[in-house]
């Protein structure tokens, strides 16, 4: 049995193979987050601008623009849009301020309206839409706020670790969402309620930078050079790589996952179900930071840099 599998090892590492983008596309700025809604591509920039790109022509089609900052030394800079989801019809985007905090805006159809003001001295990470269109925030200081922009009004505002907050994804159906801290724990919340459903067995020893969430399926990317896999109750394990990991990401289905590897920037395929490595994404410049899988073969990535790769798996 001990040969067998060695034999089995051996033959999928000669399978493997290094895979180089279909296209790149050159965006407004360093790409900070990006999200797909409908055969359209939301890029988010530190240069003010968000690109709206085609992925049938992979050419930008529409652009949301933001007013530079004008700081209290009369330093003006360019607005950076730390996070974007789309819901409904509307783009959800966090930008910096003036100040230290930052402001949370919804547009649809062409107008940008600001539904939270950095005035209110709220500092978010990441905003999300959940099931019923409103906003879901997670704040540095791993406080979680869902918030109603029909009423102005906060519906509860809750703190769920004292370590800072690492990721937070949504799953498919915007009624739970996956948190990670500093302290390498991850936890399962309802959205709903703000009731922790679900506290994982830690596989980190470090700061988690990043979460997907897919099925009953959480993977993690993490300072510690590990991959954290999460599969419902029934188990946990880690895969160790040789470098910080910065990104991870899941296929619709959950069979499929990819994890940033490496300093050459690669992106490295795996099966959640079993940690068998596959092929490996080759291209990057710069270390990617945000993932995305479009359907089980079709993906995107971007990282500290100014381009977008699309990749297609055999």
């Amino acid at each position: 049995m001990k040969y067998l599998l060695i034999t089995l090892l051996a033959t999928l590492l000669i399978h493997s193979r290094e895979l180089t983008p279909i296209a790149t596309l050159k965006a407004s700025g360093i790409v900070s987050d990006i999200v797909e809604d409908k055969g359209y591509l939301y890029v988010a920039t530190d240069s003010g601008v968000v690109d709206v790109i085609d992925l049938t022509t992979q050419k930008i089609t529409k652009q949301i623009h933001f007013d530079p900052i004008v700081r209290s030394d009369d330093l003006i800079t360019q607005t950076r849009i730390h996070s974007i989801d789309r819901f409904g019809g509307k783009t959800l985007m966090v930008t910096s301020a003036a100040n230290a905090y930052r402001h949370v805006w919804v547009e649809q159809n062409g107008t940008l309206t600001k539904v939270i003001d950095a005035k209110k001295h709220k500092m978010p990470k990441c905003a999300f839409f959940d099931k019923e269109g409103k906003i879901v925030l997670g704040t540095f200081g791993s406080d979680i706020m869902r918030y109603d922009t029909a009423e102005s009004f906060s519906l509860y505002e809750r703190h769920i670790s004292e370590s800072t907050m690492g990721g937070m994804a949504l799953n498919k159906k915007r009624e739970k969402m996956a948190i990670s801290d500093e302290s390498g724990r991850v936890q399962l919340i309802e959205i709903n309620s703000s009731k922790v459903v679900q506290e994982f067995d830690s596989q980190h020893v470090d700061n988690i930078y990043r979460v997907a969430y897919r099925g009953n399926i959480i993977i993690t990317a993490g300072q510690d050079r590990r991959v954290g896999v999460y599969i419902g109750k029934e188990r946990a394990y880690h895969i160790k790589s040789d470098f910080l990991v910065y990104s991870v990401a899941l296929s619709p289905s959950g069979e499929k996952a990819l994890y940033s590897s490496g300093t050459e920037h690669h992106l490295q395929l795996f099966n959640p179900a079993t940690g068998m490595k596959g092929d490996k994404l080759v291209g990057h410049q710069a270390t990617p930071n945000k993932i995305l899988f479009i359907t089980e073969k079709a993906i995107i990535s971007a990282g500290d840099e100014e381009t977008v790769y699309f990749w297609m798996l055999p």
